[in-house]
């Protein structure tokens, strides 16, 4: 449905648009969140369980624990971010202030100590895991929150998540392809053939990581620095109790389409902890990729980033965000386990061959390029979320929701990573062992327990989110009723 917002009408309540150079900046940022998730999904629990020998269990708990006690903080910083008053405005001060702790945290935890006890490992993991997780709140929050207030064009908010979410993928998969084209082989040696089991790599790829970050939320902050006079400005001085506080975050919440989107990620990210902690032991022990093989795929989602920042747009401009959400997400869920089906049901063989390994490429390719769409699209609408809670509650609260929505993200995250520990234990999978000593129970094992686990997680996600009701019509009508009332 196309809009029926004049385009007259359409400046008027959607403000001053950023420019290209704006929406690189702020794309830009979400590098490092990618670098971040990237490292602490893919490759932590295989470099703790697999290289310095922690249980998987415990690496899980680890994981969980830490991003409970970083889920606490986030409603506190969203709201704070609402109501903070500065010459820098609501959202930079906490961004400034969290760039060098993430940066040193991040690499730290790469470069344990070694010889530590089991229990001193498992503790140096939770410390380093949770000062990382709490800064990049202070930095991925009012990040998040700079969204609505860049633009309220319901077309152009999908290109601003279209833009972050291509850098973050883009950032988060070049480590990937990094760590497995280049640093690993360098750190094959006589003791270590695949570099992938050699500690000094991971210690290597932290120094480069947390550069890496560094640079990407320098470029974000000062880069849209400039857009500070164009944003809201904090709401006026008043006292607030904790009664209060909790009071208004519930009622700028208490929204159908919200909670629609609140439990819809709460499936979601279940799934997807339990995918990313997957993804690398099923390359490795499922497929039987080489390290090399396995750079090759991750490569494909560089494809993957662009067909997914160029159709969620796309979708966003004829079908609407909510149903473009759906189908992609459909197509995206159900196409995933096919590879692994196929496998198990022995139409692919059980030996890896070139046929094998180019059917799983462009089948990952295009299905993490669907996945990234409609990652795309469920973000824009939480934006368009913001100005329909101003209407009820008179308040912009831009911090709340994506604190809100980081919080469940954290919350049960974890859990999948859980899941995935338990589905590597449950296989049968042991310790440090190569893929070539695996037997064929065990892999069939692990994409058995694997496939039914995802999909019934994929499936409740998109049943809960086909509740979401904001439309493009309503998002213009809020706009109008909030320009109206500040004509008033």
């Amino acid at each position: 449905m196309q809009s029926v917002v004049t385009d007259s009408a359409k400046d008027t309540v959607a403000g001053v648009p950023p420019s290209i150079w704006t929406k690189l900046a702020y794309g830009s940022g979400a590098v490092a969140i990618g670098v971040r998730n990237n490292g602490l999904s893919y490759f932590l629990l295989l470099f703790y369980s697999q290289v310095v020998g922690l249980d998987a269990r415990l690496v899980s708990l680890a994981l969980t624990v830490a991003l409970c006690l970083d889920a606490v903080s986030d409603p506190i910083i969203g709201y704070w971010s609402d109501n903070f008053r500065s010459r820098w405005g609501r959202r930079h001060p906490f961004i400034y202030v969290a760039i060098l702790p993430i940066a040193a945290a991040y690499f730290l935890v790469w470069s344990p100590p070694v010889g530590l006890s089991t229990t001193a490992t498992f503790w140096y993991l939770l410390a380093t895991l949770a000062a990382i997780r709490i800064s990049f709140s202070f930095f991925e929050i009012p990040l998040a929150a700079l969204a609505p207030e860049l633009t309220k064009d319901y077309d152009q908010r999908s290109t601003l998540q279209a833009f972050s979410s291509y850098f973050g993928w883009t950032g988060g998969n070049f480590m990937s392809v990094f760590m497995f084209g280049v640093l690993f082989p360098l750190f094959n040696t006589v003791e270590f053939p695949n570099g992938q089991f050699n500690r000094e790599a991971y210690h290597v790829y932290g120094l480069i990581a947390s550069g890496l970050i560094l640079v990407s939320m320098l470029v974000a902050s000062i880069g849209t620095h400039s857009r500070i006079v164009h944003m809201r400005p904090a709401p006026p001085a008043r006292t607030l109790t904790p009664r209060k506080i909790f009071s208004e975050i519930f009622e700028t919440l208490s929204n159908r389409s919200f909670i629609a989107l609140f439990v819809s990620a709460i499936f979601g990210s279940i799934a997807s902890g339990l995918s990313a902690g997957m993804a690398f032991i099923l390359y490795t022990y499922f497929w039987r990729f080489t390290s090399q093989q396995t750079s090759v795929i991750t490569m494909g989602v560089f494809g993957s980033a662009v067909i997914g920042a160029l159709l969620a747009p796309y979708l966003s401009r004829t079908i609407g965000k909510k149903r473009g959400a759906i189908i992609s997400g459909l197509l995206a869920f159900i196409g995933s386990p096919v590879p692994i089906v196929l496998r198990l049901t022995h139409v692919l063989p059980d030996s890896t061959n070139d046929t094998v390994f180019w059917f799983v490429f462009f089948a990952t390719m295009i299905d993490v390029g669907l996945i990234i769409c409609y990652q795309i699209l469920s973000g824009a609408m939480m934006a368009d979320l913001v100005e329909q809670a101003e209407v009820k509650t008179g308040r912009r609260s831009e911090g709340i929701f994506f604190a809100a929505s980081a919080f469940i993200g954290k919350m049960v995250n974890g859990l999948g990573v859980i899941l995935a520990g338990y589905v590597i234990t449950l296989a049968g999978l042991q310790t440090g062992v190569d893929a070539t000593h695996v037997s064929a129970e065990t892999t069939w094992r692990l994409g058995a327990l694997y496939v039914p686990t995802i999909l019934t997680l994929w499936m409740t996600m998109l049943g809960v989110m086909a509740l979401y009701s904001l439309t493009r019509k309503g998002h213009e009508e809020n706009l109008r009723a909030l320009d109206a009332a500040a004509r008033k």
